[in-house]
């Protein structure tokens, strides 16, 4: 692919994704929807790796997520994603060097309810269905060990709950920046929390 084709490319998705990111602090209208939700999930994203160095690197951060969304107040956490109206994915950056990918570190069992009724807990270890799960022939989502040149950057994702596989859809809002998973301030909390309130002041001065 040229190197214009990839520019053009690059900012169509741009356009699809609303995002924030270190430097562009231009201000999202988010959905009526995102607004009125009251349940959030909070998961490390699937597709998530670490450094081999630092294997609890996305563990942490989703803990620190949830307790800076605790102390927000605005949201109740809930741990089964038939019910979560927001699910949060959180994975940490990376810089070159060896990786592992599908920690078993990150496992934490989600509920799940499957079509006949019964509820169970986690069908996969670790990776609930918020994703459709791959096809034999490519493989699966076990501990994988790896090199890779990656950014080092925090990426916290808020897509809407419910439905089939919520994760394999566009996220509704998305905050990009280095550091952003971090305590004590967990910015990636805090731009969302203005990101909320300030659509909402939006939405009160529409006529």
């Amino acid at each position: 692919m040229s190197t214009r084709m990839s520019t053009v490319f690059l900012s169509l998705l741009l356009l699809v994704v609303p995002q924030v990111d270190a430097k562009n602090k231009k201000k999202q209208l988010l959905p009526d929807y995102v607004l009125r939700a009251e349940r959030v999930l909070v998961v490390i994203h699937p597709d998530a790796s670490e450094a081999v160095t630092n294997p609890r690197a996305n563990f942490t951060a989703r803990d620190e997520v949830e307790r800076a969304i605790t102390k927000w107040g605005r949201f109740k956490l809930v741990m089964d994603a038939n019910t979560a109206q927001l699910i949060i994915a959180v994975r940490t950056g990376n810089k070159s060097g060896p990786i592992i990918s599908h920690s078993p570190v990150d496992d934490r069992p989600v509920m799940t309810l499957p079509s006949g009724g019964d509820a169970r807990v986690g069908q996969l270890p670790g990776y609930p269905p918020l994703t459709e799960p791959l096809p034999r022939a490519v493989g699966d989502r076990g501990p994988q060990l790896g090199s890779q040149i990656a950014s080092s950057d925090d990426t916290f994702e808020v897509y809407l709950g419910g439905g089939e596989y919520p994760l394999d859809t566009s996220p509704v809002w998305r905050y990009v920046a280095k550091d952003a998973l971090s305590t004590p301030q967990v910015a990636a909390v805090e731009q969302f929390r203005n990101a909320i309130e300030e659509s909402e002041k939006q939405h009160q001065q529409k006529p």
